[in-house]
């Protein structure tokens, strides 16, 4: 994928609905644009639990943020697992 985007895990929050679902939410360095990933609850157990702190994702895919304070947040929490990770790490 040679256009790929970089992008940085900065959420993980649980569905309000009973589907078991672990939210994950990718965003791009600067907060502008960020990527959803959902996970069942029960993947999260055995070989393939860990998660990605990072991912390359096709500009397609990924959606604008468009509020403001949540912008700013992506933006420092994917500086921070920049800098405290390596991009192929998992968590």
């Amino acid at each position: 994928m040679s256009d790929a985007i970089r992008v940085w895990l900065v959420e993980r929050t649980f569905s309000d609905d009973e589907q078991n679902l672990v939210i994950l939410v990718y965003a791009t360095p600067d907060g502008r644009r960020s990527f959803r990933k959902e996970r069942a609850l029960t993947s999260f157990s055995g070989a393939q639990r860990e998660t990605p702190v990072s991912l390359e994702v096709a500009p397609s895919n990924l959606g604008p943020v468009e509020d403001p304070e949540r912008r700013a947040r992506y933006a420092a929490e994917a500086e921070r697992m920049a800098e405290s990770h390596d991009r192929d790490d998992t968590i």
